[in-house]
C-alpha cells in the first residue's frame, strides 16, 4: 500500500480496535490520527479517550504515525473539519476512516487504484466505500458515479478538499437564488436540504459533514460508489447519541469483496437511476413518512455523503 490513511477516533475503544486492526492488515505507509478531547461533563469519558488513543500504539509495521490530538473537546464540527484540514495540509490524498466504519480488506486497494486513476480529474471529488442501496442495482462495472456520497469510509484529494468551507459562506447566495433546487430530485429533498443548511448556517447543528456535501453540490462534484458495499458501520448502539437503534436498516451492513482488475465505466456520467433510488429512500413522500420514519432518519443522517455525529 502507498496511500496514507487518516483515522478519526474519539471515545469508543471497542470499535476503534476493530477498525484499527483492519488498517493494520492493510499496512499503510503513513497513518494520520485525529482525536478530540473528552467532555468535562461526561464522567469516565477521559479514560475512554485515553484507551482509544492507546490503540494506536499497536502500530507494528513500517509506518509514519502523525497525531493531531486535542487536549480539550472541540466538538464534531470543529474537531473533524480542522483535523481534515490538517490531513490535507500534510498529504495530497488520503483514505479516511472513522472509528465505527469497518472496511472490507479490498476497500483499500479499491480506493488506492481510483485515487491514482482520477487524481487529475476535477469532476471527481470523492471515492466512497459505502453502497447503501443493498444490491438494488445490477451493473457490470465495478463502480458508478453519483452526486451523493456517503462518508462511511471514503477517500479524496487535496484538490477537492480545498472547496470545503465549514461555515458555508456561499449558502446565503445559493439559497436566495434557489440554486439548490437544481441539485434536488424531489420537493422532499429540497425542503430537507433547505432546513439542514439553514440550521447549519445558524449554528444549530454541530457537525462537519453536511458542509462537505454542500461543497460537492455547488462545484458539481461527483462521487464514486462501489458496485457492492465495502463498509459496515458498527457504531449503532445504545452508547451513540443519534443512531442508537441496533435494528436500523443501515446498521452492520454486510460487506463484499471487490473483484480485480476493476472494470471501469466507459464514461463519466452520474447514474440517475441509482440517484433516484437513493433519493426516494432518503426522502420518502410525506404520505409514507409515518410508516418509514426509522429508515428516513437513518438515511437523512448520511445524505450527500454526510452524517450526524454519533457521540
Amino acid at each position: 500500500m502507498k496511500t496514507p490513511v487518516a483515522f478519526i477516533i474519539f471515545n469508543r475503544p471497542d470499535t476503534t480496535k476493530r477498525v484499527f486492526e483492519a488498517i493494520r492488515q492493510a499496512k499503510p505507509p503513513k497513518l494520520l490520527i485525529i482525536a478530540d478531547g473528552s467532555r468535562t461533563d461526561r464522567p469516565g469519558e477521559s479514560e475512554k479517550c485515553a484507551i482509544a488513543r492507546a490503540v494506536i500504539d499497536g502500530v507494528d509495521w513500517e509506518c509514519e504515525v502523525l497525531k493531531n490530538y486535542s487536549d480539550v473537546n472541540l466538538g464534531c464540527k470543529i474537531r473533524v473539519s480542522s483535523g481534515l484540514d490538517w490531513v490535507f495540509s500534510e498529504v495530497e490524498e488520503a483514505i479516511i476512516l472513522e472509528d465505527d466504519c469497518l472496511p472490507h480488506p479490498s476497500f483499500f486497494p479499491f480506493c488506492e487504484e481510483l485515487l491514482e486513476k482520477y487524481r487529475n480529474d476535477s469532476r471527481i471529488m470523492q471515492i466512497c466505500g459505502s453502497n447503501l442501496l443493498k444490491n438494488q442495482l445490477n451493473i457490470d462495472d465495478s463502480y458508478y458515479f453519483s452526486k451523493y456520497g456517503p462518508i462511511w469510509g471514503w477517500a479524496s484529494w487535496r484538490r477537492a478538499w480545498q472547496y470545503y468551507d465549514v461555515d458555508m459562506k456561499l449558502w446565503t447566495e445559493i439559497r436566495n437564488e434557489k440554486f439548490y433546487l437544481d441539485f434536488c430530485l424531489s420537493k422532499e429533498e429540497a425542503s430537507r436540504r433547505l432546513d439542514i443548511y439553514d440550521r447549519l448556517k445558524a449554528k444549530k447543528i454541530d457537525t462537519w459533514d453536511y458542509q462537505w456535501g454542500f461543497a460537492k453540490m455547488i462545484n458539481s462534484g461527483l462521487s464514486i460508489i462501489p458496485n457492492l458495499n465495502l463498509i459496515s458501520n458498527i457504531g449503532f448502539n445504545e452508547n451513540a447519541t443519534h443512531v442508537t437503534d441496533k435494528n436500523s436498516p443501515l446498521a452492520n451492513l454486510p460487506v463484499y469483496s471487490v473483484k480485480f482488475p476493476l472494470k471501469y465505466p466507459s464514461f463519466v456520467l452520474r447514474n440517475i437511476r441509482a440517484d433516484k433510488s437513493y433519493s426516494q429512500q432518503a426522502f420518502p413522500e410525506k404520505s409514507i413518512i409515518s410508516s418509514s420514519i426509522s429508515k428516513l432518519r437513518s438515511f437523512q443522517s448520511i445524505i450527500s455523503g454526510l452524517k450526524i455525529d454519533k457521540r
